[in-house]
């Protein structure tokens, strides 16, 4: 029958397996943030120039 796999090829899999959803989540939450604030950037420049008239 087949071997089982030794402690680093375990840790390994384990550790490939665990970054694909860090990475995947990381890149997800890094872009919403940008989107968020490119979105958000007209109606701070916009609060700004009110607040300054007065």
């Amino acid at each position: 029958m087949g071997e089982e796999p030794g402690l680093p090829e375990l840790l390994l899999t384990f550790a490939l397996a665990a970054a694909v959803p860090i990475v995947v989540g990381g890149t997800l939450v890094v872009s919403l943030v940008g989107l968020t604030v490119w979105v958000t950037a007209p109606l701070r420049r916009r609060g700004r120039a009110r607040s300054t008239d007065g």
